[in-house]
């Protein structure tokens, strides 16, 4: 009689994956994490190795906030704007340097087919006196027209009625500076008086934007009353002129129609184009831009060499160890994974002190300097994949002397 032995069951190609993944699992958890058990042994070094890589990322966490706060700021008031088309004159820089352009543009504009308007809006920059504090402080000033909005901001658009009268302006209540008391007032519909360049004028409602790096607010008000401030200025020298094309009409082929009858003196783009214009003029062009990123740079390279310096001192204190391990056969990947596993365990250790303080600052930025800065999940991403790699970089060129030990001269 043949006894027959009962087939084993091969593994499905579908159970095959799972199998690995069981196995891989199991075998990180059966191993024992030398990374770790070398770190804790000295307390005093990871803690400062902690606050190292946790300065390093507060540092990274202030220059990318600060720098995304000087793009946004600079750019809520072109964001706010109701158009589809922005047409600016060639010498534009931004809105502070912004020169005009003829409102006849904006005549000849209208009468193209598919085009719905073509409004003017004046900006310039005045200063005025805090009605609190009596301090002069600079204001970006803005006319419009009051029978069609010249923003997407409800707040604004229902007190158009208000600016119809001679000096009656809308004050922004997020601005920069000392205006608790003054926002307080307005609320409760009180009329707040001051001065621009020794002119009287009256706060007849709030409405909220924010500051700039060039301006510590926004005052909005009619056209009549923009061009009071500057007699040397008529109407038909516009700032901006904001184009809306009728419903159904690609704005794209009414872009083109526009560029088309344009003379040299006037630029015409699409607000996403604009906007995106005005954002690269002060990331390019302007030296805070520059200054913010070359100061993450050196965050990371500082945080690089303390990440190092802690690494290095560990692989020398424990070469011996390492030695050990080369003389049983160990290859020089598996001590490069112990040290890239103390580098990963540095950069998480480190990173939760860091992205704490950083929280605390960016309210404290927004509380005193009141700029719009705030915690982004792509940020926290971005600086934590940054430790990773700042710490993962260390790790590896500490490994270096491992690598080059030759066991018998360590015994």
């Amino acid at each position: 009689m043949t006894l027959t032995l009962p087939e084993q069951k091969k593994p499905q190609p579908k159970q095959a994956p799972r199998l690995l993944k069981r196995h891989f699992w199991q075998s990180m958890q059966d191993r024992t994490p030398l990374g770790w058990l070398q770190l804790k042994k000295n307390k005093t070094r990871l803690l400062v190795a902690v606050a190292g890589i946790g300065f390093a990322d507060l540092l990274m966490f202030a220059q990318l906030g600060i720098q995304a706060a000087l793009f946004d700021s600079n750019t809520l008031l072109n964001r706010g704007v109701d158009a589809d088309i922005i047409i600016r004159s060639t010498q534009y820089r931004d809105l502070a340097v912004s020169n005009t352009f003829p409102r006849r543009r904006l005549y000849q504009i209208q009468a193209l087919e598919g085009i719905e308007s073509a409004e003017p809006l004046y900006i310039a920059t005045k200063e005025w006196k805090n009605p609190q504090t009596r301090r002069k402080t600079q204001l970006t000033l803005v006319g419009q027209r009051l029978d069609r909005p010249a923003f997407n901001l409800a707040e604004i658009n229902q007190q158009l009625d208000k600016l119809k009268q001679p000096d009656a302006f809308l004050f922004d209540r997020l601005a920069r500076g000392d205006y608790a008391t003054v926002v307080a007032q307005a609320e409760k519909g009180q009329t707040l008086k001051t001065e621009i360049e020794r002119r009287s004028i009256r706060v007849v409602g709030l409405f909220s934007l924010g500051a700039s790096f060039s301006s510590d607010g926004t005052l909005i008000t009619s056209q009549e009353n923009f061009l009071r401030f500057f007699p040397d200025r008529g109407a038909g020298q516009v700032t901006l002129g904001l184009v809306k094309v009728k419903p159904g009409v690609d704005p794209q082929q009414a872009l083109s129609q526009i560029k088309a009858i344009l003379p040299p003196d006037a630029i015409a783009a699409t607000k996403q184009d604009y906007v995106a214009l005005e954002q690269a003029y002060w990331e390019k062009t302007t030296p805070i831009g520059i200054v913010f990123t070359f100061g993450t740079v050196m965050a990371f390279v500082v945080g690089t060499v303390i990440v190092f310096q802690i690494l290095s001192t560990d692989v020398n204190e424990h070469l011996g160890e390492y030695a050990t391990f080369k003389a049983m056969g160990y290859r020089d990947r598996y001590l490069l994974l112990i040290v890239l596993e103390e580098a990963i365990i540095l950069a998480t250790l480190g990173f939760i002190p860091g992205l704490a303080l950083a929280l605390g600052q960016y309210a404290l930025i927004r509380n005193v300097a009141a700029l719009p800065i705030g915690m982004t999940f792509a940020r926290f991403t971005f600086i934590f994949f940054l430790t990773l790699v700042m710490c993962s970089i260390s790790g590896m060129i500490a490994m270096r002397k491992v690598q080059s030990a030759d066991p018998a001269d360590s015994f």
